[in-house]
């Protein structure tokens, strides 16, 4: 059956927060196992940008807003490396976007204000706040004095949970002052700075992102390193992951040790299990050593992560035979106790066609966005419900990353950012 765009968006209705979809999302894909191609219309071709920053196709227009070293309402610089970022709806018809700032500690303007966790770091989380009309009415810090935050993802209870990307300790890096590595929780609401508060279960890794089972409030998480895991995360009590829960990394039946770049076919089912990962808080950056000691697969720098109908889709930005890239898809077992079934969803081997996927995420109307983080020109990508790849927007401006992706349905508005110089944007027109 073929579904118009307008029915997608019918179909997937309900809050942006849980993105969840029906049959199209399976349709796209079977079609998008089959092979995929750049030739896909799309929504037409990229018109160049008169001001040099961002190609779209005909129809669409943007705001650019949030640039790097701009005075926020705090009065502190709008700190640089935007990367990952999620929308949530506000009182009185605004949208609130939490961004992340992926910092290191000698990397400036640093985000600034009060609660810092170390004072060492200049990585954290920016909170802005738009109107209706896509107008930004205020900006500010919510998260201080953390490292590489790199992306994260939303939760059902909205809030927004921030990943650092480096495990520094103050044995093995003297310039910082606490252990790094961890997730932190940063309320959609937050007028300022939060108090910090490292969700330690969570596992210490080099952190990318994660995904949250709106049902069971399994979280899933990925690990940007070559030898990185795939994970999930049991909280005892759901809505404060502060209490504890059991780590876990995803294990292929029958093939334990198995790296993403020895040839698996697109679109196998490989039934998996899970280990207990026994130390996620390790005193040194062991926690996929153990996991990989136990059979766990290694996936090559798992970044993007987003939910769908009942399943998992997440990047691996230099994972296939050609280290380019694949898209992921996990479908967890009614049970929990059970493994459940991982499908390779997407390797072209071609980054003519897709070049280092990176942040994703599934549009309320049924496409799957993905921003590059390649070589050269950078480049959002959609695939449609028919499992056609095509080009949504370029960066004009550099070849610098685009990241964040993520959308706000009143109105239906698509938000990504360049990361350095760091600038956020509000795409709208005729998606629908």
């Amino acid at each position: 059956m073929n579904f118009s765009r307008r029915h997608f968006l019918s179909v997937a209705g309900g809050s942006f927060a849980s993105t969840v979809i029906g049959a199209p999302l399976h349709q796209l894909l079977t079609r998008a196992a089959n092979g995929l191609s750049l030739h896909a219309e799309g929504y037409g071709p990229l018109i160049p940008d008169p001001r040099g920053l961002l190609d779209l196709p005909r129809g669409f227009q943007y705001r650019a807003f949030s640039q790097t070293g701009e005075r926020m309402s705090d009065g502190f610089p709008v700190p640089d490396k935007h990367d990952g970022m999620a929308a949530f709806t506000g009182p009185n018809n605004t949208t609130i976007l939490l961004r992340n700032h992926e910092l290191s500690p000698e990397q400036t303007p640093a985000v600034l204000g009060g609660n810092p966790y170390d004072p060492e770091c200049t990585g954290g989380t920016t909170t802005l706040v738009l109107n209706s009309d896509r107008q930004l009415i205020k900006h500010y810090a919510s998260l201080t004095g953390t490292y590489r935050n790199c992306a994260g993802g939303t939760t059902p209870w909205g809030s927004w949970i921030s990943c650092e990307e480096n495990t520094s300790t103050p044995e093995s890096d003297p310039t910082v002052s606490k252990r790094h590595g961890y997730n932190f929780e940063v309320p959609s609401q937050a007028t300022g700075p939060v108090q910090p508060e490292p969700l330690v279960a969570m596992g210490r890794f080099h952190h990318e992102a994660v995904a949250v089972d709106p049902v069971s409030h399994i979280i899933y998480q990925t690990e940007d390193r070559e030898d990185g895991l795939f994970y999930r995360f049991i909280p005892d009590q759901p809505q404060k992951l502060r209490a504890g829960g059991i780590l876990e990394a995803l294990k292929i039946k029958g093939q334990p040790q198995i790296n993403t770049k020895q040839g698996i076919p697109v679109g196998q089912p490989l039934p998996v299990e899970w280990v207990r990962i026994q130390t996620p808080d390790p005193a040194t950056d062991t926690v996929r050593a153990e996991g990989y000691a136990k059979g766990a697969a290694q996936f090559s720098r798992g970044e993007g992560i987003c939910l769908g109908n009942q399943e998992v889709l997440f990047c691996c930005t230099s994972g296939g035979t050609a280290a380019l890239g694949q898209v992921w898809r996990y479908v967890p077992s009614p049970d929990p106790k059970q493994g459940g079934v991982l499908t390779l969803f997407i390797e072209p081997n071609d980054p003519g066609i897709l070049d280092y996927p990176d942040n994703l995420v599934m549009a309320p109307f049924g496409d799957l966005f993905i921003c590059e983080d390649g070589r050269g020109e950078q480049f959002l990508r959609g695939i449609n419900t028919q499992g056609q790849l095509y080009s949504f927007a370029r960066n004009a401006l550099n070849d610098k990353e685009l990241a964040g992706v993520c959308f706000a349905q009143n109105p239906l508005t698509l938000f990504v950012n360049f990361q350095t110089p760091g600038i956020t944007f509000a795409i709208w027109g005729p998606f629908v």
